[in-house]
């Protein structure tokens, strides 16, 4: 199947397109930039969602598109809403038959405005012209080690109540992957990681893995946000399904 992966140099885009190829798909890589490290078989081709620039050229002669597309920043709405707008519209021309898009659990739970963004995004694709998949997953241990590993080079150690359910991202690109291959299925079961979590204690986790004398710098639960996020809104219900090990797993795996 010829797959376009827009963001496919990303975070999880990469794992997104080796998984792919394992299985034998023809991947096209979506990206502003080529990759460092091309994976043997695809073709990279430049794109800007802002603009919609290199997109139809791209999309020509795709199947299925996974949005793997990420952009953390005050420009992030026009890039990820705006852009899958766009992104959308170039589909329909190209008349490509799948749209898969990942998003965050509880990002409707969660009044900030990075999971905003991802609620429009959401609403686009759900109600748009293309035949759709969606995925919400829970945060990446990479993030979570991102953020953490920001809080370390000025030698603190966040302190909060907050919790995390934190995901590999293997494990998400494989469940992509497999959405592929299942065709348009419409909204699927959340997934997340095997282990709810504060965030001291992911803290806690990454400070000993590292061996870093860290200060405690304690974050107090101020806002409607943090509430939420100390009530667990980004971590699975119920009806979520767990899946791959944990951050204290991954600090081993990424840093022995």
């Amino acid at each position: 199947m010829q797959v376009a992966v827009v963001g496919g140099t990303g975070t999880l885009g990469v794992p997104v397109v080796l998984d792919l190829v394992s299985r034998g798909h023809t991947v096209r890589v979506l990206s502003r930039s080529a990759p460092a490290e091309p994976v043997p078989g695809t073709e990279h081709h430049p794109v800007d969602l802002a603009t919609g620039a290199g997109l139809d050229a791209a999309l020509e002669g795709v199947h299925t598109v996974v949005d793997t597309a990420n952009h953390r920043s005050l420009r992030s709405a026009r890039v990820m809403v705006e852009g899958v707008r766009t992104l959308l519209a170039a589909e329909q021309r190209a008349k490509v038959g799948h749209h898969v898009e990942i998003s965050i659990v509880g990002c409707d739970q969660v009044p900030f405005s990075y999971y905003r963004t991802k609620v429009a995004q959401e609403r686009l694709v759900t109600q748009g012209p293309i035949p759709w998949t969606l995925l919400r997953a829970t945060q990446f241990h990479d993030l979570i080690d991102e953020i953490l590993g920001a809080a370390a080079k000025f030698r603190i150690s966040p302190r909060g109540s907050m919790l995390f359910q934190p995901i590999d991202t293997a494990a998400v690109a494989t469940r992509l992957a497999d959405a592929v291959e299942s065709g348009p299925s419409g909204r699927l079961r959340d997934i997340g990681g095997p282990a709810v979590q504060s965030l001291a204690a992911l803290a806690d986790l990454r400070r000993r893995a590292l061996g870093q004398p860290l200060l405690p710098l304690p974050i107090p639960p101020v806002g409607r946000a943090i509430r939420r996020v100390r009530n667990a809104a980004l971590c699975l219900d119920n009806a979520g399904e767990t899946l791959s090990f944990d951050y204290s797993e991954w600090l081993h795996r990424r840093y022995s």
